[in-house]
C-alpha cells in the first residue's frame, strides 16, 4: 500500500541518489521509533499493573478507602504540576533526557517502596503518587512532542497510533495480569515487576538518538519560524505567559484543549461508576465484568488505530480535529449506552465501539497539537495534560459524590453529556472556520480541517 507523499520519496533525475537516501532514512527513524514504543509498552505494562497493585496495597495497609483516593488525588497533583512545567523543561532540556529520567524516577521510587521499612510506608506511598504521577506526564508530553522530529511531520499519524496501540495492548496485559501476579508473588515482586518495566523503557530512551526538546524545529524549513517564535516569546528558555497566549490565539485550538478537559472529566464518571455499576449486574462476582469490558474497549482502540495507520498510508493525511470531535461524541453516547442496561452481548459491542472511538480521538487530538510549531508544541501538549489531570481529578471528587445519590447510569448520563455539548460546539467551530476559508479561496489545510494553528 503506498501514499500519495511516496513519489515524493523517489529518486528524481536531477536528484541522483537523494530519494533513496531519504527512504533509508525514514526507515531507520521508523525502525527506531518501533523499538522506543515496544520500550514504552513494557512501562505502559508496569504503570497499569502499579496502578492495581498499589491501590490494593493502600488499602491493605491503612484499611481505609479514603486513602486510595487520596493517594490517586497526589497522583493526579503531580501530573497537574507537572504539565504546568514540562513545557519550559522541554525548551531546556532534551525530549531523551526528559523520558530518561521520567523512567528513572519511577524506577527509583518504586525500589524506595520496596526498601521502605513498615514505620516509613506512609512517607514512601506518598513519594511514589508524586513521582509516578508528575513523571508519567513528563515522560508523554515529551514523547508526543518529539514524534514530528523522530519520524516526520508525514508519519505523524502512523507513529502516534503505534504509541497508542502498544499502550493499549500493555493496558490490557497489566489489568488482566494484576490479580494474578500480587495474589500469586505478592506486592513485593509486583513493585520489582514495574520498577524492571521502568528500566527497560530507560535503556531503551538511553540506546537512541532521539530528537526534540530545546526548542528546536524538526524540519530545515521550520527553522526561522521557530527562531521568530521564540524570540517573541521570550527565547523559549523560561516559562512565559506569552506562548500560551499565542495558542490561544490559534482559532478553534483553546476550545479543542478545553474539550480534552471536560472529556477526561467525562472519563471520570465511567471510571467510578463501572465498579458499582459491576456490582449490580453480579454482586458475588463484579470483577468478571469490568475486566471483560475494557479488555473488549482495547479490543475497539487497538482496531481503530490499525485502521488510521492505513488510512494514514494510502492517503497522507492524518484524520484531523474533525475526527476528533466526532470521536468524542462517538465515544461519549457510547459509554452512557454502555450504561443502559442492554445484553451483555450487546453491551460488548458498545464497548467496542467505545474504544475504537476513544482511540480515533486521541490520535487525532495528538496529531493535530504536532501541527504546532516546535517553540509552541511542549507547552501545547503540557497545557493539555494539566488540563486532562485537573477534569479527571475534580471529576473523580464530582462523581464519587454523585454516586451516593444517583445511579450509575444518571451520573454517566450527565458526565458524558457535558462533553457531548462542548463537542458539538467544537464541530460547529470547525465548520465554520472551514466555511470561512472557503469564501476567502483558501485551500482546506488538510489534517487540520479548518482550526489554523500558526507559529505567527
Amino acid at each position: 500500500m503506498t501514499s500519495e507523499n511516496d513519489g515524493a520519496d523517489r529518486p528524481r533525475a536531477n536528484e541522483p541518489g537523494g530519494g533513496a537516501g531519504k527512504n533509508r532514512d525514514a526507515a531507520v527513524s521508523e525502525r527506531r521509533f518501533r523499538f522506543l514504543v515496544a520500550g514504552y509498552a513494557v512501562s505502559s505494562y508496569g504503570t497499569f499493573l502499579n496502578m492495581v497493585a498499589l491501590n490494593l496495597f493502600v488499602y491493605e495497609t491503612t484499611g481505609r478507602a479514603l486513602a486510595m483516593g487520596l493517594f490517586m488525588a497526589v497522583r493526579l497533583a503531580s501530573g497537574f504540576v507537572a504539565g504546568l512545567v514540562v513545557g519550559g523543561l522541554l525548551a531546556r532540556c532534551s525530549a531523551k533526557s526528559v523520558m530518561l529520567w521520567a523512567n528513572i524516577g519511577q524506577g527509583a521510587v518504586m525500589l524506595l517502596l520496596v526498601l521502605a521499612p513498615d514505620g516509613l510506608l506512609t512517607g514512601a506511598l506518598t513519594a511514589v503518587s508524586v513521582v509516578v504521577g508528575a513523571c508519567g506526564t513528563l515522560f508523554m508530553v515529551a514523547l508526543r512532542s518529539s514524534i514530528p522530529e523522530m519520524v516526520g511531520e508525514d508519519r505523524r499519524a502512523w507513529a502516534n497510533s503505534l504509541s497508542i496501540t502498544g499502550r493499549s495492548l500493555a493496558m490490557v496485559a497489566g489489568f488482566a495480569s494484576a490479580g494474578a501476579v500480587v495474589t500469586l508473588v505478592g506486592y513485593t515482586a509486583a513493585f520489582l515487576v514495574d520498577m524492571a518495566t521502568f528500566a527497560v523503557c530507560a535503556a531503551t530512551v538511553a540506546l537512541l538518538p532521539i530528537a526534540g526538546g530545546k526548542g528546536a524545529p524538526g524540519t530545515s524549513g521550520e527553522k526561522a519560524g521557530a527562531e521568530e517564535e521564540a524570540e517573541r516569546t521570550g527565547g523559549g528558555g523560561r516559562w512565559r505567559p506569552t506562548a500560551f497566549l499565542a495558542l490561544a490565539a490559534a482559532p478553534g485550538l483553546g476550545l479543542m484543549v478545553a474539550l480534552r478537559g471536560v472529556d477526561a472529566f467525562g472519563s471520570s464518571s465511567h471510571n467510578a461508576a463501572l465498579p458499582i455499576y459491576s456490582v449490580s449486574l453480579d454482586a458475588s462476582n463484579p470483577a468478571v465484568f469490568v475486566s471483560a469490558f475494557w479488555c473488549v474497549w482495547a479490543l475497539g482502540n487497538i482496531g481503530a488505530q490499525q485502521v488510521v495507520q492505513r488510512y494514514a498510508q494510502r492517503t497522507g493525511r492524518s484524520v484531523g480535529a474533525l475526527g476528533f470531535g466526532y470521536g468524542t461524541v462517538v465515544m461519549s453516547a457510547a459509554f452512557i449506552a454502555a450504561f443502559a442496561g442492554f445484553p451483555l452481548a450487546v453491551t460488548a459491542v458498545i464497548a467496542l465501539i467505545a474504544g475504537a472511538a476513544d482511540g480515533l480521538t486521541e490520535v487525532s487530538y495528538t496529531s493535530h497539537l504536532q501541527t504546532l510549531p516546535a517553540t509552541l508544541r511542549g507547552h501545547a501538549f503540557g497545557l493539555s495534560a494539566t488540563l486532562e489531570n485537573l477534569g479527571f481529578g475534580v471529576g473523580m471528587i464530582l462523581v464519587a459524590a454523585a454516586l451516593d445519590r444517583f445511579s450509575p447510569p444518571m451520573v454517566v448520563g450527565w458526565s458524558h453529556g457535558a462533553a457531548i455539548v462542548v463537542a458539538v460546539v467544537f464541530l460547529l467551530r470547525v465548520a465554520g472556520l472551514r466555511k470561512g476559508e472557503a469564501v476567502e479561496g483558501r485551500p482546506d489545510r488538510g489534517d487540520r480541517d479548518g482550526v489554523e494553528v500558526t507559529g505567527g
